[in-house]
């Protein structure tokens, strides 16, 4: 391949360098307060926002770099800074996503700068699809819409577990079924405007890691939205529902389209919590001292961080080739996305957990952040599918068999 190269281009390197200046300077020095309050931290949100970190702007930007690298390049800087904090600035894309995967451009019109605000008054938004007796099994969605043609209204109706933003998002992006005798293809997504009457969140969950992003359950009672927030519209719907119920292909899924675009996304978030611990095991065994000579003289501990770089440049290697191949329509025939998230997430698992033995018993404490690390870590290889489940989108990828 003439040309080949994995040097970034001066756009990269400068949005990098930004990212990681806010990261450092901004984020850094507020991740213990808000993980013990665990609260938004809407300050911080505001901040990003002011300086054009936090907007659809910056997001677009992102998404419009032909190579794909932008968007993970920043996401791995924010969750070197803290995956909390992080998490409550990104978790609005996930929504954004959830339009731009499945919506038409006058919805995208319509809808992303709600999702945002302002720099003097921010908002979020939330990506609702997980349900309590689902989990990954989109085909149990439970939640259901259905068109009333006197009002033209979608009225909705369900339970939606574990959404980010949920219930103090200013726009809610809702997975239901249209169609329940089509199963996982009888689905489609709606918005749910701001102040939508029956929408409600009567719990906020207390989580292991992640406390400074609100995490909630969210219950939609005969919620009614106008005719035109089906994402995609309806039309478009139900020509797609005409031909599954003919058996034919009837396209994407909604919740599994926007999870096939932001899988990769996912992934370098973990690869940015998975260096954020390797860099700081690395520095303390450089400086901390133990019978006589540095720790990181010793071979035990030096090839545990030999072997902490050598996984998450792997696994950021992943990250940038699905995303590269996501932003040029290159289709993941093995499951290159699928492969993206389960190795870095299950690569900072073990790079946290491994950044707390080579601090000892410091590395237990809250003294020292990569016991933060270490709970924040776990998640990624739960949300946005399980490391089962990728195993399963790669398993059926390679075979072609429908392996259960």
């Amino acid at each position: 391949m003439a040309g080949f190269s994995l040097e970034l281009n001066e756009d990269q390197r400068d949005l990098r360098d930004w990212v990681h200046g806010f990261a450092k300077d901004v984020i850094r020095p507020a991740a213990p307060e808000w993980d013990e309050r665990e609260e938004t931290p809407w300050p911080v949100i505001q901040e990003a926002a002011k300086i054009g970190l936090y907007g659809f702007e910056s997001l677009a930007t992102w998404f419009a770099d032909p190579i794909g690298l932008s968007l993970p390049l920043a996401t791995e800087e924010l969750f070197w800074g803290d995956a909390g904090i992080a998490l409550a600035i990104m978790g609005t894309g996930l929504a954004v996503a959830g339009i731009f995967s499945a919506g038409e451009p006058e919805q995208l019109a319509e809808w992303v700068p709600e999702c945002f605000g302002d720099e003097n008054d921010p908002k979020v938004a939330a990506f609702c699809a997980s349900e309590p007796q689902a989990g990954s099994d989109v085909s149990g969605y439970r939640t259901r819409a259905r068109y009333d043609e006197a009002t033209d209204e979608w009225v909705i109706n369900g339970q939606k577990a574990w959404a980010t933003n949920g219930g103090i998002a200013n726009v809610h992006v809702v997975t239901a079924v249209v169609d329940p005798a089509l199963g996982a293809r009888g689905q489609a997504g709606f918005i749910v405007p701001p102040g939508t009457p029956g929408v409600a969140s009567t719990r906020k969950i207390k989580k292991h890691g992640l406390r400074a992003s609100h995490t909630a359950d969210v219950f939609f009672d005969e919620v009614r939205v106008p005719g035109r927030c089906v994402l995609g519209g309806k039309e478009r719907l139900e020509a797609r529902l005409a031909r599954a119920r003919e058996g034919k292909r009837a396209g994407g899924q909604a919740a599994m389209a926007t999870f096939e675009t932001t899988r990769p996304t996912v992934g370098a978030m973990a690869v940015g919590v998975a260096r954020a611990a390797y860099e700081y095991a690395l520095e303390y065994a450089k400086d901390r001292e133990a019978f006589g000579r540095k720790i990181i003289e010793n071979q035990s501990i030096a090839f545990d961080l030999a072997n902490m770089r050598m996984e998450i440049d792997a696994a950021r290697m992943l990250v940038w080739r699905a995303a590269w191949m996501g932003r040029n329509n290159v289709p993941f025939e093995a499951g290159e996305g699928s492969m993206s998230k389960l190795k870095a997430s299950e690569v900072a698992v073990w790079s946290t957990e491994r950044a707390i033995q080579i601090l000892g018993g410091a590395g237990y404490t809250r003294e020292h952040p990569v016991e933060r690390m270490h709970r924040d870590a776990k998640i990624f290889t739960i949300f946005e599918g399980t490391s089962e489940i990728q195993r399963l989108v790669i398993s059926r990828a390679i075979s072609g068999i429908h392996i259960l």
